[in-house]
């Protein structure tokens, strides 16, 4: 179905906004990480290319 997303994008999705929190409150708590922040980073590009690449 157009404009559907399939449970793994949604999955990846999911991820990528709870990595966003758990990363977010890890700074707040204890400091920045670039090492975090540059996994995060990545894991959304990740997303976004799932995003990019799924069957319409």
């Amino acid at each position: 179905m157009p404009g559907s997303t399939d449970g793994s994008t949604k999955a990846m999705g999911a991820l990528t906004i709870g990595g966003l929190v758990v990363v977010t409150a890890y700074t707040v708590a204890l400091g920045s990480n670039g090492w975090l922040w540059f996994g995060w980073v990545l894991l959304g590009l990740i997303t976004l290319g799932m995003l990019a690449t799924r069957s319409t």
